[in-house]
């Protein structure tokens, strides 16, 4: 490893001993799915088994709700933001309806009905396609030019996360039996299959620059491969548990990876080096980075203080300088 990235390494160390300060913020009735934000990084959102989806706005220091976003007849599973309007959101619900939010009007914009109970989403980066994968299996395409539904693909394996690669002309997923299945878009032509860990494949995650994505799965290990030659360049292995969701910071240098275990861990990309963990005191469902600064987004399966039985409905901020 050359000395600049030992300097690095420390650099990004020493900033999060000084910014480790983390804000939380309940307004959720039940556990938090998914977190993300907005293109600019002024909204965040979170997206809850209560059927509801809370707007936050972020100022130097602290959180604040600016709305909540009502409809879904059942669980918010999955949420995703525009890659340059920063005022459009979609959300993936069990409710069988993929819906599209417009944070300037306060409401949903959009409702399309899909086939089955909704688990997955991804909005091409070129704005024009959402993807959605339900419990059955099926990824539904549809044109937001146009809110149709433009095609739909039945597999016969255990689809999980999908994805988009950065021209949003090839589509990323992956499956049950550790391989990433890479398909052309719009044909939908199997172009490669990657047999990527010996467990299964959970999440992914392409960084901004499009150089990189990275695959966390069950045997508790998160892969980083180069997109272009399709190579795994290092595994990340701190974590102990099915490595359930996992995130690039906006420059593309550091990788949060959550789990069942207690800490989110935070490595940097180019050396695997542990750079910061958070502690958590229950397990990670959804991480997410600010699209322009160190400030990590994210949901644990947290308890009431006060009723161990009811859901605490939080989101956390972790990264705020201490005082």
């Amino acid at each position: 490893m050359s000395i600049n990235n030992n300097n690095k390494v420390d650099e990004l160390i020493g900033y999060f001993k000084s910014h480790c300060k983390i804000k939380e913020h309940q307004s959720h009735s039940a556990k938090v799915h998914s977190v993300g934000w907005s293109c600019d990084g002024k909204y965040l959102a979170s997206g809850s088994f209560d059927k509801c989806i809370c707007i936050f706005t972020l100022s130097p220091d602290r959180l604040k709700q600016e709305t909540t976003f009502r409809g879904h007849g059942g669980s918010v599973d999955q949420l995703c933001w525009h890659a340059t309007n920063p005022e459009l959101l979609s959300t993936a619900s069990g409710d069988k309806t993929v819906r599209i939010w417009d944070t300037r009007v306060q409401k949903c914009t959009a409702t399309i009905n899909t086939r089955g109970e909704n688990i997955n989403i991804s909005w091409s980066p070129d704005g024009n396609t959402i993807a959605v994968g339900n419990k059955e299996d099926l990824v539904t395409f549809i044109d937001t030019r146009c809110i149709k539904i433009r095609a739909e693909e039945q597999f016969n394996f255990e689809v999980n996360e999908i994805s988009w690669n950065k021209d949003s002309d090839t589509f990323y997923l992956t499956n049950g039996q550790g391989c990433v299945h890479i398909l052309s878009y719009p044909e939908l032509e199997l172009l490669h299959v990657i047999k990527a860990h010996p467990g299964t494949c959970i999440c992914i995650e392409f960084d901004p620059t499009g150089r990189y994505f990275a695959i966390g799965s069950a045997d508790a290990l998160v892969s980083l491969w180069d997109a272009d030659e399709l190579c795994c360049l290092r595994t990340f292995s701190r974590l102990d548990w099915p490595v359930r969701t996992i995130s690039f910071s906006h420059d593309g240098q550091l990788l949060a990876a959550a789990s069942e275990d207690l800490v989110i861990d935070i490595a940097e990309v180019e050396t695997g080096e542990k750079v910061s963990d958070i502690p958590v005191e229950a397990a990670t469902f959804t991480v997410a980075w600010h699209p322009k600064q160190y400030l990590l987004a994210y949901a644990c399966d947290d308890k009431d203080i006060y009723d161990r039985k009811r859901d605490a409905g939080s989101l956390k901020v972790y990264g705020f300088p201490n005082e």
